[in-house]
């Protein structure tokens, strides 16, 4: 039986179905992004030979999600840029920044949610001037802002890169990029020796 801490194991068998060895049950793609959106951890593996599918499963997950209802969220410039960097020399450097940059994303989603709890003490006309959508899609633009920039680092005299430095008007924007740039300098210093 597994520790407490312990991802639970899936199991996933010839006819595809999913099984939980941790509820004895029989679960979907759907069952598990569920258990991906609590925070629940999990591996999945071949029934039959006992690896390790957990990537392509939850990989299959975001074409299931992606495919329904016209849910997409990944837009296709990204998808563009993403495909573009396999095979590149900076292939092995894009999930440690994706991760990172996820990390960063979710810590800022979790600050405005909290934003959002201490709003709803008040009226309905002061939520309405909080602006929450506002506030959402600022925070949106100014990850994608970030997100382009940093890709243009990785990809010198492509098209629409500039040495021009990013514009200081948030404090916090200028640290965070401040960040990411040594992140990335110490990422190229790691290759660099490697090479």
């Amino acid at each position: 039986m597994p520790a407490k801490d312990d991802p639970v194991v899936i199991k996933k068998y010839a006819n595809r179905r999913l099984y939980n060895t941790g509820t004895s049950t029989y679960v979907t793609l759907e069952d598990l992004a569920d258990m991906v959106k609590k925070g629940e951890d999990f591996t999945v593996q071949d029934a039959k030979t006992g690896d390790d599918i957990t990537h392509p499963v939850l990989t299959q997950i975001i074409f299931e999600l992606e495919n329904k209802d016209g849910q997409n969220m990944l837009p296709i410039p990204f998808l563009r840029q993403l495909i573009a960097f396999y095979g590149d020399q900076m292939q092995m450097i894009v999930p440690s920044f994706l991760e990172q940059s996820m990390t960063a994303f979710a810590k800022e989603q979790e600050r405005f949610r909290e934003q959002m709890k201490s709003a709803f003490g008040k009226s309905t006309v002061d939520m309405m001037q909080l602006g929450p959508m506002k506030a959402l899609e600022e925070q949106t633009r100014r990850n994608m802002e970030m997100f382009q920039n940093a890709m243009r680092m990785f990809t010198p005299g492509a098209a629409g890169s500039s040495a021009e430095p990013p514009k200081k008007d948030a404090p916090a924007k200028s640290d965070d990029l401040q960040e990411l740039k040594e992140q990335i300098a110490a990422m190229q210093r790691k290759i660099d020796s490697m090479g």
